[in-house]
């Protein structure tokens, strides 16, 4: 399943008119956003390394909104939320400490940097608190949700995400 995308009439204006001053390579993605192209079938059309930064940048400014939820069977009802975007490794059968802690440390320094400790006081105790890997993962989904829910995070959250699932 991937999350895909259409363009806003704000963005069909963009595309006919060139009114928003989008650099090329913006406009080439925002042309290619359909309402069917999952955002993983736009990657392996458009080599740009920060796809995730400027889809963000267009859901943002009002180009594109999420349309759906791509790989669900017509019928099949409709999950209420977005699918966890995960790939965790399997677990060492020895667990390994200084990885558990990689983890919570930069679990803990990204909501810090950004989304603050204020807005997400529960969650920060919850990862002090874990005791492994299994609780850090049952924590994934609400820290990946609290660093794209934020302006800066949203731009960094597909790098974020990747360099955690390395540790975790």
């Amino acid at each position: 399943m991937g999350v895909v995308f259409a363009k806003t009439p704000k963005g069909h204006d963009e595309i006919a008119t060139k009114a928003g001053g989008l650099s090329p390579r913006v406009r080439r993605l925002l042309i290619f956003v359909d309402g069917k192209r999952s955002v993983e079938e736009l990657r392996g059309m458009l080599p740009a390394d920060d796809l995730q930064h400027t889809l963000g940048m267009l859901e943002e400014e009002g180009y594109i909104e999420f349309h759906d939820i791509a790989g669900i069977p017509p019928g099949a009802a409709t999950p209420a939320a977005l699918p966890a975007i995960t790939a965790f490794s399997e677990l060492p059968s020895n667990p390994d400490p200084v990885r558990l802690q990689q983890a919570r440390n930069f679990m803990i320094n990204t909501l810090n940097a950004f989304v603050g400790a204020l807005g997400t006081s529960s969650l920060l105790d919850r990862l002090e608190n874990a005791a492994g890997h299994v609780e850090l993962r049952a924590l994934y989904d609400e820290w990946y949700h609290s660093i794209v829910m934020s302006r800066d995070g949203k731009r960094e959250a597909e790098s974020l995400r990747g360099k955690l699932l390395n540790v975790i």
